[in-house]
């Protein structure tokens, strides 16, 4: 098989590589910046924001699947439009695409929020993810989006490097006690990715992890893990700060998670002691 991994060189994306070329797959990724390092796959440098080269570049490779993770929280043109244009290149070409959404799309209102729940972003970048989802079905019905959440892994993503340096006192700033998310591993979300992939699933799908906490606790979590003391961890409120976005968002992935061979483990499991 064929894939393409839409933004192959960020965080999730390098997973997505590793696990489709294990599978056998010819796998080819974009990068926007810096190719990443996997030697297996072809790096194919791409600006989601041209509509042309994304219809060109898909073209050229003729994939069976496109997974497209590329965002940039600050680009609405990069975030929505960007996964217009990729939406537009793989049906053009009769590829499967999966669409990689958030949990962003949501206020944090209802709290628990299951996978026909409608966006109401309160946040610019979810705003642009709510978009997304929106041009991405429209344009192609049979596609999978997904929302996820925290993407966690054993070491290496944002929030681990955050904690890291909150923790070693390299950076400032706090973990909010009151901005809940249901974190996931970066390998149970890249495995649900390709499954669904290869189903004939489509429409919104939620994948996230199966414990909800709040960024302190698993800023605790990673700092124990790793052997750094929690107690050096600043917490604080994100009530009590004028940053937009939703506070406690909890994704309902059962329905999703019955159909998956994969098991979406939650983060008081996954973030253990080494």
């Amino acid at each position: 098989m064929r894939v393409l991994i839409v933004g192959g060189s960020g965080f999730l994306g390098a997973e997505l590589v590793r696990q489709s070329a294990s599978a056998g797959d010819v796998v080819a990724a974009t990068f926007l910046t810096r190719p990443g390092t996997a030697a297996e796959v072809e790096w194919l440098r791409l600006d989601v924001r041209d509509r042309t080269a994304v219809v060109d570049l898909i073209g050229a490779f003729g994939p069976d699947v496109v997974v497209n993770a590329a965002y940039r929280q600050s680009d609405w043109v990069t975030t929505a439009m960007g996964a217009a244009h990729v939406a537009v290149a793989a049906s053009g070409n009769g590829a499967r695409l999966v669409h990689v959404s958030s949990d962003a799309v949501f206020s944090g209102k209802a709290i628990i929020y299951a996978e026909d729940c409608m966006p109401d972003p309160v946040s610019p970048y979810g705003a642009a993810k709510a978009a997304a989802e929106a041009a991405v079905q429209a344009i192609d019905p049979t596609a999978v989006v997904v929302r996820t959440s925290l993407i966690i892994g054993d070491g290496g993503s944002p929030h681990e490097d955050f904690v890291h340096a909150l923790a070693t006192g390299s950076a400032h700033g706090v973990l909010f006690t009151d901005d809940v998310r249901c974190p996931v591993h970066v390998r149970d979300l890249a495995a649900a990715l390709l499954e669904l992939a290869n189903s004939d699933r489509a429409g919104i799908h939620h994948v996230a992890g199966a414990d909800a906490v709040s960024r302190y606790e698993l800023g605790c979590l990673i700092a124990r893990r790793d052997g750094l003391d929690p107690a050096r961890l600043p917490s604080g409120r994100r009530a009590d700060t004028d940053l937009p976005g939703p506070l406690d968002v909890r994704l309902d992935c059962a329905l999703t998670q019955r159909r998956l061979r994969t098991r979406l483990r939650g983060a008081r499991e996954f973030v253990t002691a080494r």
